[in-house]
């Protein structure tokens, strides 16, 4: 008979596609500290456990890999992303769990959960990578194991997570201060896939972190373009820099919630274009007009048109900035970009933010500056 988590009938809709819910590695350690402290404290086999998620939906997960000693029982629950793109996805999340000395449930991570090295996390600099919600979660079910069994002692707790040090190179953590493995998230206790919440708090995390760091004014790049041509200007001060991916209005949003007094942004002319057109979600599917705000500000700049016209027909971004180089009207046209990409990041700061721009192409480098106080962001 097929195993049910729960989750079978629950979805949502994207693009018209039905995408399966999954659940948190939060999820995952709790079922499985619940799972081995039942056995512990029993000594009976447990291979399938509930759990009841802080979203209201009780999952029924499957216990793998169990090993029993007289003194500590270590097992696992897989991780399920869902139809979400988790690297997380299908990672064993392991608890061990033996008797303490001391009274309560003490929670830490071992191998493959990483640790934190700088302030500003949710976590003080020195503890397990573990959010606040997976640990209540892992306390509350092994204290309800405790009570039903009438054990009154106190419970040691490990999670760890044998491929976290390969995975966390492929999430926010290096960026982060979090070393050795990946963190174990989760608010809900579900995946909703596909979701953009998670990532905007991701960079806020980031942004929150380098303010405790000290910062003020912050270089910021949509994504690993800007981030490489970044590194390659020796003049830039990127000691408090960061991604912020699509979400431009969102990041400037958060500075100015955090009170932090400036940002510098270093763009790809095919995001920030874009913004030109007061855009401040740059992903495609909100809004995909590269070429016509190119050939606006082409016309404004008194492109003749014809070239105007070939402007509306390329592709990509790199194509119009090539076209309007051979015909000599590249400079012109970034004449007008820049002013109004300026206007459009003023008008999202609301005037509590200095805000400035280097927008840059692939091929040819720096195409225009906005106004900026480059002692902020200079060596």
């Amino acid at each position: 008979m097929e195993h049910r988590t729960g989750l079978e009938d629950l979805y949502v809709m994207k693009d018209s596609k039905r995408l399966r819910l999954g659940y948190t590695t939060g999820s995952c350690a709790a079922a499985a500290a619940k799972a081995a402290a039942q056995m512990l404290l029993t000594g009976q086999l447990v291979e399938e456990t509930a759990l009841q998620t802080p979203k209201g939906i009780l999952l029924h997960l499957l216990i793998e890999d169990i090993t029993r000693t007289e003194d500590c029982v270590r097992c696992a629950v897989r991780k399920d992303g869902g139809d979400d793109p988790d690297v997380t996805h299908g990672a064993l999340i392991y608890a061990s769990v033996r008797r303490s000395e001391q009274p309560g449930i003490s929670i830490d991570g071992g191998r493959g959960v990483g640790r934190v090295t700088k302030p500003g996390l949710e976590q003080p600099v020195g503890a397990a990578a573990i959010n606040s919600v997976p640990r209540s979660m892992i306390t509350r079910e092994t204290q309800e194991v405790c009570r039903a069994l009438g054990y009154t002692g106190g419970l040691e707790v490990v999670i760890d997570i044998p491929e976290g040090e390969r995975l966390a190179a492929k999430t926010f953590n290096p960026r982060l201060g979090i070393t050795g493995g990946i963190s174990v998230l989760g608010t809900s206790g579900i995946v909703v896939p596909m979701s953009e919440d998670a990532l905007i708090a991701s960079i806020r995390l980031e942004m929150q972190m380098l303010k405790e760091q000290g910062a003020e004014y912050l270089v910021i790049t949509p994504g690993n373009y800007g981030e490489a041509f970044s590194r390659e200007q020796e003049h830039l001060d990127l000691t408090y820099t960061m991604k912020c991916s699509n979400y431009v209005g969102e990041t400037i949003d958060m500075a100015r919630e955090l009170g932090l007094k400036g940002i510098l942004f270093v763009a790809h002319i095919g995001k920030f274009i874009k913004v030109s057109g007061g855009i401040m979600n740059t992903h495609s599917r909100n809004a995909d007009c590269r070429a016509e705000l190119m050939a606006a500000a082409a016309m404004r700049a008194g492109v003749p048109e014809d070239t105007v016209r070939r402007v509306l027909d390329t592709i990509t971004t790199e194509e119009a900035v090539e076209l309007l180089r051979q015909e000599g009207y590249l400079e012109r046209t970034m004449e007008q970009v820049m002013p109004k990409i300026q206007f459009y990041l003023n008008n999202r700061g609301c005037g509590e933010l200095e805000l400035g721009a280097v927008v840059f192409s692939s091929v040819y480098g720096t195409l225009g500056e906005t106004e900026f106080c480059r002692e902020h962001y200079y060596k």
